[in-house]
């Protein structure tokens, strides 16, 4: 089963939905027991690091996710703030992340932007593929997706790195380590690109 976490970060179901639209069934839980039995995981979320991470420690989830993905290696997509808790930390608050990706959250360096470019970095943009992934397969043209963020993940490791975009200066968007994989945008907001992603994502890993 497709298990989306429930966790108290965002609007869920628009995930679920898109899922559905491209026929693939999911379930919105937050139940350790179901959760046990996933076949694969997605991570979505908006909002603070820190209030998701405590969300995730709240619920009694960060120990079953970690079985699940780190020794039961059970594919998991992490999106936005989902992928961000994937790091070890954030700029953004004081809690320790999930770790699983060998990097940190960092928030969008004003002096790099020049005055037409705002944070939270908002709409639609191009991106740059830095390695393959079963993730695009299939992508013809250059995607654009969209997104919705004042934080963006650092890498220590440039082999993690599987996608860039740009807001003033390059920024790793998306990241690939075995069977964790994670983008800052939207796929659910971003149209025929979004629901490629998500279709790749359950047919493929």
């Amino acid at each position: 089963m497709i298990t989306i976490i429930d966790y108290n970060t965002g609007n869920l179901s628009s995930i679920k939905n898109i899922l559905k639209k491209i026929g693939f069934e999911s379930v919105i839980t937050n139940d350790k027991e179901v959760i046990t039995q996933a076949t694969k995981l997605i991570l979505p979320g908006v909002g603070h690091f820190d209030y998701g991470m405590q969300n995730l420690h709240n619920l009694g989830l960060v120990d079953v996710l970690n079985k699940k993905v780190m020794e039961e290696k059970v594919p998991i997509l992490g999106i936005c703030l989902g992928v961000q808790l994937f790091t070890k930390g954030s700029e953004e608050g004081t809690e320790t992340g999930l770790g699983w990706i060998d990097g940190y959250t960092n928030a969008f360096d004003k002096s790099k932007l020049n005055s037409r470019l705002k944070v939270p970095h908002m709409g639609w943009a191009d991106v740059q593929f830095k390695s393959s992934s079963k993730l695009f397969i299939g992508f013809t043209e250059m995607p654009r997706f969209y997104f919705v963020h004042s934080y963006h993940l650092a890498c220590n490791n440039p082999a993690d790195e599987l996608v860039h975009c740009t807001h003033g200066y390059e920024f790793v968007a998306g990241v690939e380590h075995e069977n964790i994989v994670g983008v800052q945008f939207h796929p659910e907001k971003s149209h025929r690109f979004g629901m490629k992603v998500m279709g790749n994502f359950v047919t493929c890993y």
